[in-house]
């Protein structure tokens, strides 16, 4: 038992020192990470929450209130019966009701229970409204979402995007490096095949591809740190992409009118904008219905006692610290300030026309946007498939300018202009297939496609 007590103890010491194994993700897995993780997703749920809590409120006027006050105090003791001397009967009433001869504790409780029966459609009015906000306040998480996903979509395709540039201008430098230690040779062997200004031209041609690769590297960790923030690895985490390269999503086939038809019936702003015109109307007729009374039915008393005073039986007679008392009640309440509810019902009018001309701008806008995404899909799509052939051709004039500079049949600088020429082309091609990817992703976020 001691053994493995011991052999329990090492394996578990080993597994905490040895470092966790990287999680490899695709774009859907990081989608999916990050709709889980995001807290501003999270934040736009308990909106909602709270959307839910006041339509609890607003219904829950239905049912009973009850308004009480109860305390604890002090009371006029007094003794003896109706009459003079404290006597319980005679002709002559006492008449020492001015003097204190004595205090007496007190205990006071007045109520009502009541419970609406009509309230001319304050409380249907305010329910409806309160359903509104909370159609709204969906709408709110369905964009903080979308959000969540186009930040995803930036930092994948910037990540894949700046580790290609990498990769490639470490390629291109390797290649820089080894014509400048050729052309250094060739000085040194001074056998005229090199000149001074080849060197400096393939030196200058290396430092600016240098600077473009540490741009390169910055930009890859730190699209990689957004990922792993993002999808809530954390900074610390281990994080790997699956995709070998950055790869051009599908030219999407839907025509601009499709589109925009579709961002009409998808776009969450669209059903804001109709659920918070339903949401203000019921309010404007909330804030008329203050005007009217509550109409209630209910149970209404109150109950007194001094223990050191005596109690009168007399029924025409009212003690306020000794005395008991509970009615059912049927009535009317109002509670209307009539120039502060005219007021009030101004600015809920005027609200609602607010959101009437906002989605008047909406109806405008949101075509205006799905047309403007879509231009920027069909440019970047022709840019990256002409870039493809430039950067193609680049690739094949570097390689022949290197066979021929081996062979002796090239000067440096010709080199150094093709080493320049392929890898601002590539980088270019790689760039605008980045562009083009985020332009589809914009298309996608206008249309509601989430």
């Amino acid at each position: 038992m001691k053994k493995f007590l011991i052999a329990t103890t090492f394996i578990a010491a080993a597994a905490a020192a040895w470092p966790l194994s990287a999680q490899t993700i695709d774009l859907k897995r990081a989608i999916d990470m990050s709709l889980s993780a995001d807290p501003r997703i999270k934040e736009q749920d308990q909106v909602v929450e709270h959307a839910r809590a006041l339509l609890e409120e607003a219904q829950g006027n239905r049912g009973f209130k009850l308004d009480a006050n109860a305390f604890i105090g002090l009371a006029p003791k007094v003794e003896g019966g109706f009459y003079e001397g404290g006597a319980f009967s005679g002709t002559t009433p006492r008449r020492d009701g001015g003097s204190i001869n004595g205090l007496s504790d007190w205990t006071f409780l007045q109520f009502t229970l009541v419970k609406p029966l009509y309230t001319f459609g304050k409380i249907e009015r305010y329910s409806e409204a309160a359903q509104g906000n909370i159609d709204v306040k969906r709408g709110d998480v369905r964009l903080a979402r979308a959000a969540t996903i186009h930040d995803v979509k930036r930092a994948y395709y910037g990540y894949l995007t700046a580790r290609d540039t990498r990769k490639l201008l470490e390629d291109v430098q390797s290649k820089a490096d080894g014509a400048i230690a050729r052309t250094e040779k060739a000085l040194k062997a001074d056998d005229g095949t090199a000149r001074n200004s080849d060197l400096y031209a393939l030196q200058a041609g290396r430092g600016m591809l240098q600077k473009y690769l540490a741009q390169a590297r910055a930009i890859e960790t730190v699209s990689l740190n957004g990922l792993k923030v993002l999808t809530g690895v954390g900074l610390g985490g281990q994080l790997e992409v699956a995709d070998q390269t950055i790869q051009p999503e599908p030219l999407p086939s839907a025509t601009l009118a499709q589109l925009q038809e579709k961002a009409t019936q998808n776009r969450p702003e669209m059903a804001q904008l109709e659920s918070g015109l339903r949401a203000r109307r019921a309010l404007v007729a909330a804030k008329k219905a203050e005007m009217y009374p509550n109409i209630y039915a209910g149970l209404a008393g109150t109950a007194s006692y001094a223990s050191r005073r005596e109690r009168l039986k007399n029924p025409y007679l009212y003690d306020p610290f000794n005395s008991a008392g509970i009615t059912p009640v049927v009535g009317m309440k109002w509670d209307v300030q009539f120039d502060v509810v005219s007021a009030k019902v101004a600015q809920a009018q005027a609200e609602l026309e607010q959101l009437v001309a906002k989605n008047q701008y909406a109806q405008a806008g949101i075509p205006f946007e799905v047309a403007e995404a879509y231009e920027q899909v069909q440019s970047n799509y022709l840019a990256y498939k002409e870039l493809e052939k430039g950067a193609a051709a680049s690739r094949r004039w570097m390689v022949a300018a290197f066979a021929d500079f081996n062979a002796g049949l090239e000067k440096s600088d010709v080199v150094a202009d093709a080493l320049r020429t392929y890898a601002l082309t590539q980088a270019e091609y790689l760039k605008t297939i980045n562009d083009y990817n985020m332009a589809v992703a914009q298309l996608q976020r206008v249309t509601g496609d989430y």
